[in-house]
């Protein structure tokens, strides 16, 4: 099922962050969202989320499985990196499942460190499998490339390509490149409305 977002509006205060923002999220398609800082697009995140409501308006269609790559990374800094996986993970999938994952991704050597130990790229690439591996229907990332070397940022986007195809995603980005590719579809905000 699609999401429908129709005519949502926002404010915090005095200040109007969504105005009637509509679009169409499409099931089993990568959606890239971009626009300037400061126009919504994390706030649209988190109404679509379920950790804020509209003021006014509706959304229709969004799945009660998600999962989410958040700009800050939300992992428990003295668990190892398969342990925080594991943590938003069901039964399935196995340890081993884990530890191939961390592997394609780059951390072979570094999964069983205390997450504190290490390095902000490392730290988003845990975040990133954990968010890939729980048992979800729809993945939010909200810039999940933030941080990363641009070599580290072409296997990333080839992990998160393989493992979330035919699955709906909802990406914030404020690199066209990125959208392309991932074969996003293209909503672009200004001021809190779709251009």
């Amino acid at each position: 099922m699609d999401i429908e977002i129709k005519n949502i509006y926002k404010s915090f205060g005095d200040q109007a962050v969504l105005e009637n923002f509509s679009a169409k999220l499409k099931e089993g398609q990568v959606t890239c969202i971009m626009g300037p800082s400061g126009v919504g697009k994390t706030t649209l995140l988190n109404i679509l989320m379920g950790f804020m409501q509209p003021d006014s308006g509706e959304i229709l269609g969004v799945p009660a499985k998600k999962s989410a790559v958040f700009q800050e990374e939300r992992l428990c800094e003295s668990f190892s990196a398969v342990t925080n996986v594991r943590l938003a993970c069901s039964k399935e999938p196995c340890t081993e499942i884990i530890k191939e994952h961390l592997s394609r991704i780059g951390l072979k050597d570094s999964m069983y460190k205390p997450v504190s130990e290490l390095s902000g790229g490392m730290r988003r690439r845990v975040s990133i499998v954990r968010a890939v591996l729980a048992n979800r229907d729809i993945i939010f990332l909200d810039e999940p490339f933030k941080g990363l070397d641009e070599g580290t940022k072409e296997a990333v986007t080839e992990y998160l390509k393989a493992n979330i195809q035919d699955k709906t995603a909802v990406m914030i980005t404020h690199d066209p490149d990125e959208a392309k590719t991932m074969c996003g579809e293209l909503i672009y905000m200004e001021e809190g409305k779709k251009q």
